[in-house]
């Protein structure tokens, strides 16, 4: 008999364990696996317009590099005989490679008159090509005690695009590096032109002015000696050296025009020694912000080279 009633209190007393479990579970949702999973609702958005799509590429090159062309305050007078006498540049080999010259081209070439040098689309190769030879030439402190002296070991100077890359003139173009006083510079002059070129990058590559390796390095260069030697503040050549920079890569500084915008600043506001430190005008620096600005309606074709 008491077996029977201790038989019976254990069956109870299981009963109401499996009966608590069970409820405890359905409080936990664990015996609730019939039903099925809910999940968030999904919410469609448009994804955000490319900041270049706000804007016309022919609106922001007219506030970058103006067809009707910019021009800058220095005195060419006659560099472009200078450079022939120095056998920087052949005629026959410049002629050779373009043809008959312009008008325009004999003034910057062959005549003395020429009192201040405006950039165009159409002639900014034939500038860069004469300020490339000026660059090379002249004797300078950059080419003398530069990145590209200071490397010569690793690297021969022939090596360069800047060097290797000079075809039009009568002279080896390492015959040519740093060997002529074309321009006449203070000591102060050439301090001033070294400090600010080591500030001031160009889209091609990852290089600043003072390391002129290329074509746009050599002839900024140039046109950096000529308008300090003229008396130039540090100011305006950084004007200068933007407006330079503007027409040679054309693209860049449009993109970077577009991006500026979209944060609240219009091109005209633009400080140069900003947008020509490296975290905008060197290339890689460039390469990202294209990408954020992606393309601008309006956008040609083009690519620009580092050859003459």
């Amino acid at each position: 008999m008491r077996k029977a009633i201790w038989g019976l209190g254990v069956f109870i007393g299981v009963i109401s364990l499996w009966f608590m479990v069970f409820k405890l579970g359905q409080v936990l949702n664990i015996f609730q696996l019939s039903q099925p999973p809910t999940y968030p609702e999904l919410v469609l958005t448009a994804p955000p317009t490319p900041i270049g799509q706000n804007f016309t590429y022919a609106e922001l090159t007219e506030q970058v590099a103006p067809t009707s062309g910019t021009t800058i305050a220095v005195k060419w007078g006659d560099m472009g005989q200078k450079l022939v006498d120095a056998g920087a540049i052949d005629l026959t080999e410049y002629e050779t490679l373009i043809g008959n010259l312009s008008d325009e081209q004999q003034a910057i070439l062959l005549h003395d008159t020429l009192q201040q040098i405006t950039i165009t689309p159409d002639n900014i190769q034939f500038w860069t090509n004469v300020l490339w030879a000026l660059g090379l030439t002249q004797h300078s402190k950059v080419l003398d005690e530069g990145p590209m002296m200071q490397y010569a070991a690793e690297v021969p100077l022939g090596n360069y695009a800047s060097t290797g890359g000079w075809t039009l003139g009568k002279r080896d173009a390492v015959d040519l590096y740093s060997s002529t006083e074309l321009i006449k510079l203070t000591s102060k002059q050439q301090d001033l032109v070294y400090q600010i070129a080591e500030t001031i990058f160009r889209p091609c590559c990852g290089n600043h002015t003072s390391y002129p390796d290329c074509n746009h390095g050599m002839a900024l260069l140039g046109l950096l000696e000529l308008m300090a030697s003229q008396g130039a503040t540090a100011t305006e050549l950084y004007e200068t050296a933007l407006t330079f920079n503007s027409y040679a890569f054309q693209d860049t500084y449009i993109t970077l025009a577009a991006y500026f915008e979209a944060q609240g600043t219009v091109w005209s506001e633009i400080d140069p020694v900003i947008v020509l430190g490296s975290d905008y005008s060197s290339g890689p620096s460039a390469y990202e912000i294209a990408l954020q600005v992606g393309p601008i309606p309006g956008s040609p074709t083009q690519a620009g080279n580092c050859s003459v």
